[in-house]
């Protein structure tokens, strides 16, 4: 969150006699390349009587440049400046590959627009005995910068000194000591001798007291407080001009406003002009204040604006129950690892190896807390652009009024690798014979029999066309394609064998009738080729379900899935039972859909089912009821899944997910 803060300024020259001033040079505006917001800025000069033009010099610097016509007993400087201090990052930029190891050597067109910047002086002793102790081996550009200024930090004490004019490289490096201007000259010095462009900057430094402080390190300002500063800045290609503070040995912030940045510290002097000779009186006076502030985690609201906020509060939801406005709220808390902080999932990457396995535990947690009788799902979650796959999503789902709606967790698979818990972890994966007998045995509790579960079948002649395409002494088990997915695409199908069923389906839709105790209603897909062969894909078997295939279906007759009002007026849902029996029925529509034959040729055939719960069974024929929505059943990651499909009723999920267990 920024922070708005108000600078003032002043400078202030009192003559014991009228003085004549010369043309007076003030740099005292932020400069072009200042990043942090300037909203506001005045600069008041007086005696009032004088012209003034703005220029910028051949760095791009703001320059006024006042005449007095008159001589003048007074020479008043005053700035305000209002900026917005938000959290700059020093480091946020690129270095040029051919700049990313130091030593390097600028470009010829780069060298000679650097030039002004890389003039050096003759460096004496000391300056030459520390250039010596300076490593020339290749390290990082921007770690050997930061070294460099941190080391200069500590080598050089810092002091106010009041003298004008700037201390030589030498006699800084003799007493180790000096100001902020010439710690920063002795910088831009050694920097050029190393071969880096290299500029003096002079500016404003505004430091706000830290809203707590720091666990480690050194504490900051205990005030808030601002001063004329001066700094160093670095040309790197890729990242630019780059700020260095020796005096604090850090990269410059947001609290860093260049007023001037120049080849030369003469140039880049705050004021700069002649006069004649007077008895010379100087006072100097800066501050800074908080205009604006917005509350943030380190410094939140005060006592009196929660309540204030609380009240606030109180009053919209009296206003909403009145108009009886009704809210639902969501959020995604982040999660980080305790013992894994630094890895991709948790910081960058959408997945990783255990991210799985912590929102399995997690969502166990959820149920065993707040809904003992709930639904686990593990589903799609969001499919962002971009990405070829959908990532995945668990869920916890659970019913007002008590009632269960999945009442053994211990049927539902842990994660590989999770906790086990008192549940026995998953140890061997699910097989195909597994799949086909809770197939079967899921149709025949729907009242539908077994010959309604259909194998589903990876399309083969798409498979063997992909296989031809490989070269002759590949093999598809390791295709060796460039696209990581494709290959592993592969892999799995021809691991799988072409010939062997990739998952189960049970086309099923429900029967509205209210005649009889039938509850589903199935028909016997009639595929051209003789087998259901899906759509190829990553995607569960419901998702590739060839229903382009399909015989024809007139727009009149086609089964379409229309989800109940969500206005409508609900009556209680049916108590759980283990699947809606007659004793639970759900209710039935206000008005009942019923099927009428569109063609005189419409054939149905009722087939009495096996047991004493037996209800009608329908084999659907062309013109007849048809039936386009099934639940599928295949084997993921080893383990064992159950792909439900849409339904118009939560009644009709309920009964579905009862039936599964």
């Amino acid at each position: 969150m920024a922070i708005i803060a108000a600078l003032h300024h002043v400078t202030h020259y009192r003559y014991d006699r009228p003085v004549t001033l010369g043309p007076q040079i003030i740099r005292l505006r932020p400069a072009p390349h200042c990043r942090a917001a300037i909203n506001s800025y005045a600069l008041k000069v007086t005696p009032a009587e004088h012209f003034v033009n703005w220029q910028q010099d051949p760095s791009g610097n703001w320059l006024a440049r006042y005449v007095f016509p008159e001589p003048v007993r007074e020479f008043r400087i005053e700035v305000d400046l209002v900026t917005e201090l938000s959290i700059i990052n020093p480091f946020d930029f690129f270095v040029e590959t051919d700049a990313e190891t130091f030593p390097f050597a600028y470009p010829e067109e780069l060298r000679a627009e650097l030039a002004p910047y890389l003039v050096t002086e003759p460096a004496g002793p000391l300056l030459t005995e520390f250039l010596a102790t300076i490593s020339r081996e290749p390290t990082n550009t921007v770690n050997f910068v930061v070294d460099l200024n941190a080391r200069l930090a500590g080598a050089i004490a810092y002091g106010i000194r009041m003298e004008p004019g700037v201390q030589e490289p030498e006699h800084t490096l003799g007493i180790k000591s000096g100001s902020c201007r010439d710690t920063s000259w002795l910088l831009v010095q050694i920097l050029r001798h190393l071969g880096l462009a290299a500029r003096f900057v002079s500016g404003y430094l505004i430091q706000m007291k830290a809203d707590i402080d720091p666990l480690e390190g050194p504490r900051g300002t205990d005030k808030d407080f601002t001063d004329l500063h001066a700094w160093a800045e670095v040309y790197i290609p890729g990242a630019g001009w780059i700020g260095l503070d020796p005096t604090s040995g850090l990269l410059t912030g947001e609290g860093h406003l260049p007023l001037a940045a120049t080849p030369h510290y003469r140039s880049a002097a705050p004021v700069s002009g002649l006069a004649s000779y007077a008895e010379t009186s100087f006072d100097f006076e800066m501050s800074v204040a908080r205009v604006h502030e917005v509350p943030r985690i380190t410094l939140p609201f005060s006592d009196e604006s929660w309540q204030r906020l609380d009240a606030l509060g109180e009053q919209v939801e009296a206003d909403l129950q009145a108009g009886d406005v009704r809210l639902t709220m969501g959020g995604e808390p982040t999660f980080v690892s305790v013992d894994d902080q630094t890895g991709e999932e948790w910081n960058i990457a959408a997945v990783g190896p255990t991210k799985r396995q912590r929102a399995d535990v997690l969502i166990r947690r959820l149920r065993e807390r707040f809904a003992p009788g709930g639904m686990l799902h593990y589903g799609q979650g969001k499919w962002y652009p971009g990405e070829s796959l959908p990532r995945w999503a668990f869920a916890l789902y659970w019913r007002a009024d008590g009632e269960p709606i999945w009442r053994d967790a211990s049927l539902i698979a842990r994660e590989p690798g999770a906790p086990a818990g008192q549940d026995r972890e998953l140890e061997a994966g699910a097989t195909m014979a597994e799949a086909e007998a809770l197939a079967e045995g899921l149709s025949d509790k729907l009242g539908l029999g077994a010959d309604y579960v259909v194998p589903a079948y990876e399309d083969t002649g798409y498979w063997l066309l992909k296989e031809a395409q490989l070269p002759d002494n590949v093999d598809p088990l390791d295709p060796r394609l460039a696209d990581p997915e494709e290959r592993a695409r592969m892999q799995q199908v021809f691991q799988l064998g072409l010939g062997k069923p990739r998952g189960y389906v049970i086309p099923v839709q429900r029967w509205q009738s209210q005649a009889g105790d039938k509850r589903w209603r199935s028909e016997k897909w009639k595929l051209r080729r003789g087998r259901l062969f899906l759509v190829p894909g990553d995607s569960p078997v419901g998702y590739r379900l060839p229903l382009g295939s399909l015989p024809v279906v007139p727009k009149a007759a086609y089964p379409h899935i229309h989800p109940q009002d969500p206005m409508e007026a609900r009556p209680p849902l049916p108590r759980a039972a283990g699947g809606f029996g007659p004793a639970a029925d759900p209710p039935a529509p206000e008005a009942p859909i019923q099927v009428e034959a569109p063609f005189p040729h419409q054939m149905s055939r009722s087939v009495e089912a096996s047991g004493a719960s037996a209800q009608d069974r329908t084999e659907q024929e062309i013109g007849g009821e048809h039936v386009r929505t099934a639940i599928s059943l295949e084997i993921r990651d080893k383990v064992l899944c159950v792909f439900l499909p849409p339904v118009e009723r939560l009644e009709d999920y309920l009964d579905l997910v009862a039936s599964v267990e």
